[in-house]
């Protein structure tokens, strides 16, 4: 009777069956057992008198709120850890999209096949083709980070009077209000042209004032300042990080009295008096809108009774008195505008205060929302972009650069680099895809804006240090014919911006990740915190006990899918997919139990717990890779040409995730835990490996070679048609290697046959002379030799035209 209990209880918290359901269940699966069995009176009285002193109390929540859950929380209430209003507010910010299925243990995949492919209508795809690809035709990047240090004024003009910084700014104020996919796509583009020139347009379509001001401004300040800023009457930035508080916004030295004091000629008007340091500002050294987040101050109360008022944002006109433009910082060789900006006593109306008063001390959760969709778009986009590049032209020049006779990127170890540059890239493209499927649907997912801008940045300094190492000197020569050395000096600025990623990953995503999206926890945390006794006793049962209930469903479900390899699991997918929708599906409840262990067994100490939390984060991170990537592989149309790329993202994704997990069991502070939880999760064995070298072999191949795959990874990049430059050359070089590899193959069958002396450009002519190959052919060998030799060259620069000066 005892095993038939448990069996019912095993398969009801793998159904997650509610609790009456599975009691009931229970009660008459007994009943009928007695009927059938041999067990006397006695015993099955006893059976269910036990059965009914444990099921009863806990189906009738009144008498479990007083015997347990009342007790349970004021012991919580105890040992609970306070929040911080930043902390609050950050929690708050932003929505919970396709992380909520991930936490939940059992990912509804239909959530995923409903999302839309990421497309561009007509008029996008025309202002990509136009006035984007006009505008990287402008670009000299060797010109704008080593000469003059800024785009030119030509390029300036080109950008404001297209809209380039108008692409999110509504029609009606005279914008483009293009998608964020669209979006992604212009700063890809720009970015595989000029990293200086993506950053330029970046900041007023992300972070800047014009996002804030269309999510919170008051209509007057929409209709005075985003007519400007489309046009480009107004050059905005936003102004956060300080000398003494960079991730730690709540530190802040900034700050703003509530004060009367004069305004453009005006006296007694009521304002704020701000006194600022900031540093690290993008666009400041030219900019005419500043954007600023400061605390604000109200000693004397002339808003309200509370004279800490909190984070405040405000817009400051450049030639405001007190306002003090600082010189400009030079942030890793590239030359957009950065710089620091300081105030003194500057004096603004209240009406400067981003949507007016109303929006007093909202500050931090205002950012929150904005940061959590720019750092989706804009950086993952240029992120992207570096891999894109390098899968195209790394590829390409692995093809076309020989030693020994042979191409590169035919030696192994070359081999392994280009595998990690394409599948990275395949990776990084099908996760910013993905969540501007989110924004343009007008969620804004926190946790996996971070999980994206954090992940695709991280790949993108594999693949350019990837990149760097197959072209060597090639790459670290600088000058105008090199296309990697910008873009390794620009992965630090990615690395570091809009969250530095050390912190996004130990502290945000799962930080952020697991209030907001697990099931339960956010709303027993703030049972916990209610005043309300009476209502926090019944919230925190009704939360605490479907917690239990999703612990236990969690712990048998990955018990099974482990002892079973996720194989009997209903998934989406075709015979390709099927299997990695399964272990997604292993892998979520595997994740959604270790975190619940976690919390239970640190408590409030995870939040200090970084290398915890920043393994938890990886697991999170890469099941949101997976499912980029599985969604990334059917919106391009299930190529089987593409499945090499598919499964080595997915292979590479899964043993990220238990590397991650095996991490985390290993430090728990109880050992026992950590190996029970290890024998839950992985049953037997270890099942993931790192992707094949054969795997690896056919990924290598689809970027050293043209074809619809190379086609598809590396679209949307910049393509240069002058034979010269430092793209355009090797894809010159590459196009006539191949016309013309036929013809090696000619001359070493010769060679071997002692008909020529060598397989070098010195027995070309010797070859035709003895009409091994026509005149025709020769001609066509002598130039791709020569373009072959364009392509591999570097600059060289006489010292007395060296120069490096000041900007």
């Amino acid at each position: 009777m005892m095993w038939i209990a448990i069996l019912i209880i095993l398969i009801s918290a793998y159904l997650r069956l509610p609790l009456l359901i599975w009691s009931l269940i229970l009660a008459a699966s007994l009943l009928a057992y007695a009927s059938v069995a041999d067990i006397k009176t006695a015993e099955l009285l006893f059976v269910m008198l036990v059965y009914a002193a444990i099921i009863i109390p806990l189906n009738l929540k009144p008498i479990r709120r007083i015997l347990l859950s009342k007790a349970i929380l004021s012991a919580m209430k105890k040992v609970m850890p306070t929040i911080s209003q930043t902390e609050q507010e950050a929690l708050e910010a932003g929505d919970v999209w396709w992380e909520a299925e991930l936490f939940s243990g059992k990912p509804d995949y239909t959530f995923l096949q409903n999302l839309p492919k990421p497309s561009l209508t007509e008029e996008e795809q025309a202002f990509l083709d136009g006035p984007v690809e006009e505008f990287c035709e402008m670009l000299d990047d060797w010109q704008i980070t080593h000469i003059d240090y800024d785009l030119t004024e030509a390029s300036w003009q080109f950008a404001k009077d297209k809209g380039l910084f108008a692409l999110i700014i509504p029609k009606q104020y005279g914008g483009l209000d293009y998608s964020t996919y669209c979006h992604s796509q212009v700063i890809l583009k720009i970015g595989s042209r000029s990293g200086s020139a993506a950053v330029t347009v970046m900041v007023p379509n992300s972070l800047g004032p014009g996002k804030l001001l269309m999510t919170y401004g008051t209509e007057e300040q929409k209709d005075y300042y985003l007519p400007r800023l489309a046009k480009g009457i107004e050059i905005p930035y936003f102004a956060l990080t300080g000398t003494d508080a960079g991730s730690d916004a709540g530190a802040m030295p900034d700050s703003g009295i509530v004060c009367y004091g004069s305004y453009e000629g005006k006296d007694n008007v009521l304002g704020v008096r701000l006194n600022f340091s900031k540093r690290y500002i993008t666009l400041a050294p030219i900019a005419t809108l500043l954007g600023i987040a400061f605390k604000l101050y109200d000693p004397e109360h002339l808003l309200s009774d509370n004279e800490d008022r909190g984070i405040t944002l405000a817009l400051i006109k450049r030639e405001t008195e007190g306002v003090e433009i600082g010189r400009r910082h030079f942030p890793a060789n590239h030359a957009f505008m950065n710089g620091p900006i300081r105030g003194t006593d500057v004096f603004i109306p209240l009406d400067a205060i981003i949507g007016g008063v109303d929006y007093v001390g909202k500050g931090w959760a205002m950012l929150m929302e904005c940061l959590g969709d720019g750092r989706a778009i804009s950086l993952p986009a240029l992120g992207t972009s570096a891999g894109k590049m390098a899968s195209k032209y790394t590829g390409a020049y692995a093809r076309i650069r020989r030693q020994f006779h042979t191409p590169i990127g035919y030696f192994e170890g070359v081999e392994e680099a280009l595998t990690e540059i394409a599948g990275q890239t395949y990776i990084m493209d099908a996760s910013r895809s993905m969540v501007t499927l989110a924004l343009d649907s007008g969620t804004v997912p926190s946790v996996i804006s971070a999980i994206v801008k954090l992940q695709v940045m991280e790949r993108m300094r594999r693949v350019i240090n990837h990149a760097m190492d197959i072209h060597g000197g090639h790459a670290i020569s600088m000058g105008p014919l090199n296309h990697l050395g910008r873009a390794y000096q620009l992965t630090p600025v990615g690395i570091t911006v809009e969250g530095a990623d050390i912190l996004t990953r130990t502290m945000i995503i799962f930080g952020q990740g697991a209030m907001r999206s697990h099931p339960y926890l956010l709303k027993e945390v703030k049972a916990v915190h209610n005043p309300d006794l009476k209502q926090g006793v019944n919230d925190f049962d009704n939360a605490l006990f479907a917690h239990v209930g999703f612990v236990i469903s969690n712990a048998v479900r990955a018990f099974w899918l482990g002892l079973t390899f996720a194989k009997f699991t209903l998934t989406p997918g075709d015979k390709h997919t099927h299997h990695y929708y399964q272990q997604l599906t292993r892998m979520s409840a595997s994740f959604s139990l270790l975190a619940d262990i976690c919390l239970a067994v640190l408590g409030g100490s995870l939040k200090r717990r970084e290398k915890i939390s920043g393994r938890l984060a990886d697991a999170l991170s890469n099941m949101y890779i997976m499912s980029a990537v599985l969604k990334h592989y059917e919106n391009q149309g299930s190529h089987k040409e593409d499945l090499p790329l598919l499964k080595w993202a997915c292979e590479d994704a899964l043993f990220n995730i238990q590397t991650a997990l095996k991490g985390i069991m290993k430090n728990l502070p109880v050992p026992f835990i950590g190996a029970l939880c290890n024998f839950i999760i992985f049953p037997l064995t270890k099942p993931y490996q790192k992707p094949s070298d054969k795997l690896g072999h056919q990924v290598a191949k689809l970027i050293l070679s043209p074809g619809e795959t190379l086609n598809r990874l590396t679209d949307g990049v910049y393509q240069s048609t002058d034979k010269n430059n430092a793209t355009g050359r090797i894809s010159y070089a590459y196009n006539l290697v191949l016309e013309t590899e036929s013809l090696q193959h000619k001359l070493r069958d010769a060679y071997k046959q002692g008909q020529i002396k060598s397989r070098d450009r010195d027995t070309y002519e010797m070859a035709m002379e003895k009409n091994i190959i026509t005149e025709d052919e020769y001609n066509a060998l002598v130039e791709a030799d020569k373009a072959v030799q364009n392509a591999i060259k570097v600059d060289e620069f006489s010292f007395s035209d060296w120069k490096v000066e000041t900007p």
